[in-house]
């Protein structure tokens, strides 16, 4: 798995401080169709920094992150798509057999690939930013947009599903409250910090167009 790791993957700034925004404030009276989500006709793709979606487990920085892609003409990648793809086994699979530590040196390679210098929206999993290597990384080259929710919304996602190896056999709401605690205040040093809660995603999609000057 080493090997296949280091083989396969071997613009616009804004303001240091973190800016906050909340999806709910932008509610919709209905969550439109994830194909309502293309681009304004005739509005030109970003061209700024590659923007890296950071949080906790369950706060749907995948699914964000694929509309906002596409409202802003780029790519998407998935950072822990991408490790599950170079390994050729899922990440349950590699924490189970080589531990924590090895996953994350995979994770800082993948996430060292997707950070190209090309525009583009990355998703990458809640551990990612607090490695520090990684944290520099997206720091210095992308543009951070740590997306938040309250611990009930967190519970009520990660719930519907049992792949997550930081939750098997343990209480959900345990385990992010622990996450939150340590995680949170690395989180907080993303320039960008948005709060989605029960919110739609294209909610979620527009407060970060807003917070990036779309």
């Amino acid at each position: 798995m080493q090997a296949a790791f280091v083989k396969r993957y071997g613009g616009a700034l804004l303001h240091p401080r973190t800016l906050l925004y909340s999806a709910g404030a932008m509610l919709q009276s209905r969550d439109p169709d994830p194909d309502d989500g293309a681009p304004p006709r005739g509005e030109p793709a970003w061209t700024g920094r590659p923007l890296v979606l950071v949080g906790l487990m369950g706060v749907g920085k995948s699914t964000v992150g694929r509309r906002l892609a596409r409202r802003l003409r780029l790519p998407f990648a998935d950072a822990d798509d991408e490790i599950e793809a170079a390994a050729g086994m899922t990440i349950a699979e590699i924490f189970e057999r080589f531990g924590e530590p090895y996953f994350r040196d995979g994770e800082r390679r993948v996430i060292h690939r997707l950070i190209d210098g090309r525009p583009k929206v990355i998703a990458t999993g809640g551990g990612a930013f607090i490695n520090d290597e990684t944290r520099a990384l997206i720091l210095g080259q992308a543009t951070a947009i740590w997306l938040d929710a309250r611990r009930d919304v967190l519970v009520d996602r990660v719930r519907r599903r049992n792949h997550r190896p930081l939750l098997r056999g343990r209480n959900p709401a345990e385990v992010l409250d622990e996450l939150a605690r340590v995680r949170n205040p690395v989180y907080a040093l993303a320039p960008v910090h948005i709060t989605s809660n029960h919110a739609p995603h294209e909610a979620t999609v527009a407060a970060i167009l807003k917070a990036i000057g779309r």
